[in-house]
C-alpha cells in the first residue's frame, strides 16, 4: 500500500533490499493499487493551488475561475 503511495522505484529498491531494480519492477507490477476513486479539492489563489501539490493533489482544470485537483484515495 506504501508502493501506491509513493511510487519512486529507487526508493522501494533500498526498503525491500533489492540489489537490482528489475526485481524491485517485478514485485511492483504483481497488483494494480489504483482506484477509479479521488479526493477532490479546489483551489482559489496561488497559496492555495501549492500547498494542494504539496499534498500529493494532480492538477485537472480550471473551472468558473478556480483551479481543480485531484488524488486518488
Amino acid at each position: 500500500m506504501e508502493y501506491a503511495q509513493n511510487k519512486g522505484h529507487l526508493t522501494w529498491m533500498k526498503l525491500l533490499g533489492h540489489r537490482s531494480i528489475q526485481n524491485t519492477l517485478l514485485y511492483t507490477q504483481l497488483v494494480n493499487f489504483e482506484t477509479d476513486e479521488y479526493h477532490s479539492a479546489v483551489a482559489k489563489t496561488v497559496e492555495e493551488a501549492c500547498k494542494l501539490i504539496e499534498e500529493g493533489f494532480e492538477y485537472v482544470c480550471d473551472m468558473d475561475g478556480v483551479k481543480l485537483f485531484r488524488k486518488r484515495k
